[in-house]
């Protein structure tokens, strides 16, 4: 009984809180705080190269780079890009593995994937027309409802909010939010307070994605930057902020505990092998399914310990398992420490020599046997790379010891 009580009161206080936010919402005066804004970004956007030529390539380009990624590390990997793939038919005639190849160590290679399955949708079915709405873009391969709302927005002008960690951000704190963005209703929540914000003369019903005469996109941009350079997740710059005088949770000295966030549960470790195996001055490599995490990279065969196994004994199984031959496990190369979002692996990869019988693709997307000079034409993940920075330096170190 007490139980349910409990359950009736949350339910209550959360449209309570609902409720608090919407009339906060209507009490700012909407016009001030986009000019407050927009005179702040005006004067401290940074100079950014997507921000110039703003073609829906280079919007889409951009955001795709950017997902879960530092602006810092994306600048060089699409300017290289568009030097190799200038435009969206250029990407769509590439062979994948150039496309990933270009993206290595920019991580989350599924974008990869999605950004050249999109070009050849756009190319081949659409014959080079963009979809102009948020729902029309949803459509694409890898395209949800924040990139669609940014493609929207930056290059087509229409009325559509976006709602990253930065805005996220910036939201929870104006509106003093103190519930877990997280949630599926506060997730909501904040997307209608991203639209309800958007320039009135823009905003279709729902904010969803009506063409506009502009502005939308610039508004989108300036809140993202004042997420991204003045209510950082850390110590928020609430001295120089233009939002400070609407800002609830400044008035209530709760910047710093807004969003509130859920605590992370630690993530799983696993311990990963990988071999090296050798043949006639040739390495071994595999790629991976594409289907799978990591798809289409190419890697030096392996994969987790089993319980019960030693990792010599995972090798040989893996191996025998995934291309259909036997190994012999000899010294160890090196040990890795590698994070990904939600687990995190020790790899451990073995110096090893074939036993007995021809390597086929059971398991593996396909395998190659390379020159070590030729790896660099491959695509691996970062993990794999410093597989090969070890063998590089045995190999220098060995060239000097003779």
């Amino acid at each position: 009984m007490q139980e349910a009580r409990g359950k009736k009161q949350k339910a209550v206080d959360k449209t309570r809180e609902t409720d608090r936010i919407q009339r906060s919402a209507f009490h700012i005066p909407h016009s001030a705080f986009r000019n407050s804004l927009l005179v702040w970004f005006r004067a401290n956007a940074r100079d950014l190269p997507w921000r110039t030529d703003r073609t829906p390539y280079r919007v889409w380009l951009s955001e795709m780079m950017l997902q879960q990624t530092q602006v810092e590390t994306v600048i060089p990997y699409f300017e290289r890009f568009l030097v190799r793939f200038p435009t969206i038919d250029d990407l769509a005639a590439a062979p994948i593995g150039a496309v990933l190849k270009l993206w290595e160590g920019l991580g989350y290679y599924a974008r990869a994937r999605n950004l050249h399955k999109a070009a050849q949708v756009i190319v081949n079915e659409r014959h080079g027309e963009w979809p102009r709405s948020v729902e029309g873009l949803m459509t694409l391969p890898g395209i949800g409802r924040y990139t669609a709302g940014a493609i929207a927005s930056l290059a087509f002008d229409v009325a559509a909010p976006v709602l990253d960690g930065n805005v996220i951000r910036v939201l929870c704190r104006v509106f003093a939010i103190e519930r877990d963005p997280k949630e599926a209703q506060v997730r909501e929540e904040l997307w209608q307070l991203a639209g309800a914000l958007l320039p009135l003369s823009q905003r279709g019903r729902g904010g969803r994605g009506v063409r506009g005469g502009g502005g939308a996109g610039e508004f989108n941009e300036a809140l993202m930057e004042l997420g991204a350079l003045i209510c950082t997740p850390r110590n928020p710059k609430c001295a120089v902020c233009p939002l400070a005088k609407y800002c609830a949770a400044k008035k209530r000295n709760l910047q710093d505990r807004l969003p509130l966030k859920t605590k992370r549960k630690p993530l799983s470790h696993f311990d990963v092998t990988a071999a090296v195996i050798r043949k006639n001055g040739r390495l071994l490599i595999a790629q991976r399914p594409f289907g799978g995490r990591l798809g289409g990279l190419w890697e030096f065969p392996g994969g987790k310990v089993e319980s019960g196994e030693t990792l010599p004994q995972c090798l040989r199984r893996e191996i025998k398992e995934e291309l259909g031959v036997r190994i012999k496990v000899g010294e160890p190369i090196t040990s890795i420490e590698h994070a990904y979002t939600h687990f995190k692996i020790t790899l451990h990869a073995f110096e090893c020599e074939l036993v007995s019988g021809q390597p086929q693709a059971l398991q593996v997307q396909d395998f190659k046997w390379v020159r070590m000079s030729e790896l660099e034409k491959y695509a691996f993940a970062r993990t794999d790379l410093r597989i090969i920075e070890s063998l590089k330096k045995r190999s220098t170190k060995n060239t000097k010891g003779h």
